[in-house]
């Protein structure tokens, strides 16, 4: 496969008509990443509340395939329990890494970006929201168990 078909038409649709949350104004926690091997960045924000996150927000500013996997979390990601989304983190890595299968259910439109598999440059871009938004969910649960235990 030529680098160039790995842009589908729906992969471009998703990316171009994704709808931009903005930030939050008061989230729980925040991160942000910068992928070292294209300069995308994202940054997100997020609300947990019993095990679930509840509010979201981002900003992007990445590739089409980054933008894709970015839209795709915007649009699902509130109401899914904090450990699901690690486990569609995890899923995420596997199908580009491991030949695994692609996510299902509210998930499965990430099933456009299995031909990734076949481009290791462009893994760190696909994955960067995925990493993000994993990493402030760690600081979200840090700092909610500080929180409780004082």
């Amino acid at each position: 496969m030529a680098l160039s078909e790995l842009y589908s038409d729906k992969i471009l649709d998703i990316a171009g008509n994704a709808v931009q949350p903005g930030r939050l104004p008061a989230p729980d926690a925040s991160a942000r990443k910068v992928s070292r091997i294209c300069g995308s960045v994202i940054e997100v924000d997020v609300i947990v509340a019993d095990g679930v996150i509840t509010g979201y927000g981002q900003e992007v500013s990445a590739c089409a395939l980054g933008q894709t996997s970015a839209a795709i979390v915007a649009r699902e990601i509130v109401g899914t329990r904090v450990e699901d989304f690690r486990t569609l983190a995890q899923q995420m890595r596997e199908m580009l890494k491991a030949e695994g299968t692609p996510p299902g259910g509210k998930w499965s439109d990430l099933a456009y970006l299995e031909p990734v598999r076949e481009f290791p440059a462009r893994h760190a871009s696909t994955l960067l929201v995925f990493d993000t938004v994993v990493e402030a969910l760690d600081k979200a649960a840090a700092k909610q168990s500080i929180t409780s235990a004082s």
